[in-house]
């Protein structure tokens, strides 16, 4: 079976699949896929129907999984081993210009759409250093520009952003707390609150 198995779209996937009998006695082809941020990481393959050899529900999964982009690149390769030198090099800077790098071309900004851990990590990063108000996730604007192209895109509701800054600021000054008590030396403070928006 592995033998046929050289498409590209293997190349999103762990080399080595497993075999497995489910409760029912069916035997299945148990592909993981190879992103570490995936949630629903296996597709079952079922070696008793007649489309036992289909890469449909791996594509599916691959799009919503890494995204269409990368997928249509990756279909460009000529098998699942080429393909898989690609994919290695976006699994690392989640930029598909880094995996399918043409000439000298600037990488700016990731072509890989965020995770729900890394879209609330953002937005904590975004409303503390922007001084944004936690309301601003159920912005109209916001949402309008956010969504648009990709409505199913995950906005986290404004006590969920404001719990996660308080969550950062307590880890953030704890940090502090110990990186100031391992100091051996004296330690000159000069606070500038002039500008500071409380006064």
């Amino acid at each position: 079976l592995k033998a046929r198995w050289t498409r590209p779209i293997y190349a999103f996937f762990d080399p080595e699949p497993t075999m497995e009998y489910r409760k029912d006695g069916r035997k299945c082809v148990v592909f993981r896929c190879s992103a570490k941020a995936c949630k629903n990481r296996e597709v079952v393959r079922y070696l008793d129907t007649g489309d036992s050899a289909s890469t449909g529900n791996m594509r599916k999964h691959v799009k919503s999984c890494w995204g269409e982009e990368i997928l249509a690149e990756a279909d460009n390769a000529k098998d699942a081993n080429e393909a898989r030198k690609l994919t290695s090099g976006y699994k690392k800077s989640g930029s598909i210009s880094v995996a399918f790098k043409k000439g000298n071309e600037k990488v700016t900004y990731s072509y890989r759409q965020h995770t729900k851990t890394e879209t609330r990590v953002e937005i904590v990063r975004w409303v503390s250093e922007s001084m944004r108000p936690f309301s601003i996730v159920k912005d109209r604007g916001f949402e309008c520009l956010m969504k648009t192209g990709r409505p199913h895109y995950y906005l986290p509701h404004p006590t969920t952003v404001a719990r996660d800054v308080k969550e950062v600021f307590a880890k953030t000054r704890r940090r502090v707390a110990e990186m100031l008590q391992r100091s051996v030396s004296s330690i000159n403070c000069c606070i500038d609150t002039w500008t500071s928006p409380n006064h």
